[in-house]
């Protein structure tokens, strides 16, 4: 039996899991034509993280997952469904989901993958576990979003490899009380832009037996990301926070995808905000693609910046090129109702 669709859903916990290793500026430095303070300069990152040889996409999400229970105070078998966002599954077939499941032991509750588009996952991804819970038929909805894409740099690529961290990041969805939660969610995508970020698949000699095997490399043009970010995401974000019946002076927080901090600086100006008015992690972490924005939102919560009755702006936009954006009034304990049971 499906129940009544719920008015609000709101995020009842966000996790976070990035991987012990840490790489300097120093370390780059002993393998590319580059300086710390060049790094510093363009991108105003420090250090990122990166997965381990035996780490996995999926056991980054795994660790996201925990998390995002444990800081909820909920059981992980009592999860209704798992989404999971990447763009770099373990495998092509099965859905990463599946693997999520499996090393969690969660043997009874049905996954699947949606791939938003790398760094735009953060609100994609997002707007589709609020529809599940939107239709009444799902309660506890966790939307595990995960990428290793430092695995899939070019060994010669010194800006990418500068740029890019692994990471995972889980939101842990609810209906909630009217007056809080998600608000309406605007998305777009500019195909034109396809190439702006993209991974390449690279073929030997001889080429391979099909058309997806081989590595992939990541590649991007930074000037077109920053022109797109500049030009495109303050009037989009004009128009999420419209769409909630707010404006940009009135939100809390401004949660933007983290490309990498001198951009999110340069984007702060462009809305017209104080740079105290965001949250910057990829200075340490480096830019997590579709996590990223997560990652921040947890940040948010640990160092007390996001509070219950909060709005906050969340902005991701990644190649596609696809954006999205919507505003959040930050729920408390209290905004959910009693513990549901997981749904047959």
């Amino acid at each position: 039996m499906i129940d009544s669709a719920p008015e609000s859903v709101g995020i009842r916990s966000v996790g976070r899991f990035v991987p012990d290793t840490e790489i300097s500026n120093e370390q780059l430095v002993e393998r590319f034509d580059t300086t710390d303070e060049w790094i510093r300069r363009k991108l105003g990152i420090h250090t990122r993280r990166v997965a381990a040889p035996d780490q996995s996409t999926s056991d980054l999400a795994v660790g996201a997952l925990y998390d995002a229970c444990a800081r909820a105070g909920v059981a992980p078998d009592s999860l209704d469904l798992v989404i999971c966002c990447t763009g770099t599954p373990d495998h092509m077939l099965p859905a990463m989901a599946a693997a999520v499941l499996r090393k969690a032991n969660l043997l009874d509750i049905r996954g699947f993958d949606v791939n938003a588009g790398g760094c735009a996952g953060g609100v994609f991804a997002l707007d589709v576990g609020v529809k599940y819970i939107r239709s009444g038929e799902y309660h506890r909805v966790a939307v595990v979003i995960a990428d290793t894409v430092a695995q899939c740099l070019d060994p010669e690529d010194r800006t990418a490899h500068a740029i890019f961290g692994d990471g995972a990041a889980c939101y842990l969805l609810e209906a909630c009380r009217p007056g809080r939660g998600i608000g309406p969610t605007l998305m777009r995508t500019r195909p034109e832009l396809y190439y702006t970020a993209f991974t390449e698949r690279l073929d030997p000699p001889g080429g391979f037996p099909n058309r997806f095997s081989g590595p992939n490399y990541m590649r991007m043009d930074g000037g077109g990301v920053r022109d797109f970010a500049l030009d495109v995401i303050p009037d989009f974000a004009e128009q999420v926070v419209k769409a909630a019946g707010t404006t940009l002076d009135e939100v809390d927080l401004i949660v933007s995808h983290q490309a990498n901090p001198t951009l999110l600086r340069r984007l702060m100006a462009e809305l017209g905000q104080p740079e105290t008015k965001t949250v910057v992690v990829a200075d340490r972490l480096g830019n997590t693609s579709g996590s990223s924005v997560v990652l921040a939102l947890a940040d948010a919560v640990d160092h007390g910046r996001l509070n219950p009755g909060d709005d906050v702006l969340v902005v991701s936009f990644g190649s596609g090129m696809s954006y999205g954006g919507t505003v959040v009034r930050w729920c408390g304990p209290e905004d959910f109702g009693g513990e549901p049971g997981r749904r047959g």
